[in-house]
């Protein structure tokens, strides 16, 4: 990956809805050399997926919560269950497994306070084999991004 490879994925993570004229344009390529290279990043496994990032609002969950899990036992098998059962719940838009006293974080997108009572109700009820978990309500984003940065 070179300099223009980079500066092509960091133009596709702030806006991958430009034509690739429009970008071919902004990094000094012909239209069909820069479609090559995309396609070639993209075969690569460099773009893992091409996406629409929706406003949360707009969306009908604008509630985000922050839940860091604390499991009764600490087996990697453990984690991968509840993993499991956390990952399939719709409100969970990010899931975890970390070191430290807490084995889990989940990140929740919302649409109201009932929506949490009742993902709570189904991820930690007793059997569930969670001895603990906190929970932190957003209350102002200060950054929130999806790019990973590339030095060009």
């Amino acid at each position: 990956m070179d300099k223009i490879d980079r500066k092509i994925l960091n133009l596709m993570q702030r806006d991958a809805g430009r034509t690739n004229a429009q970008m071919a344009d902004e990094v000094g390529l012909s239209p069909s050399t820069c479609l090559r290279r995309v396609r070639r990043l993209q075969r690569g496994g460099f773009i893992d997926r091409i996406i629409a990032i929706l406003d949360p609002a707009r969306a009908g969950r604008g509630l985000k919560a922050i839940v860091t899990v604390e499991l009764d036992r600490h087996g990697a098998h453990e984690q991968r269950r509840f993993l499991e059962l956390a990952c399939a719940q719709t409100a969970v838009v990010q899931a975890y497994a970390v070191t430290g006293q807490t084995d889990v974080v989940l990140m929740l997108r919302l649409r109201d306070m009932e929506e949490l009572d009742q993902l709570c109700e189904r991820l930690f009820r007793e059997g569930s084999g969670v001895a603990r978990f906190f929970t932190m309500m957003v209350i102002r984003t200060a950054r929130e991004e999806t790019a990973i940065p590339l030095e060009v």
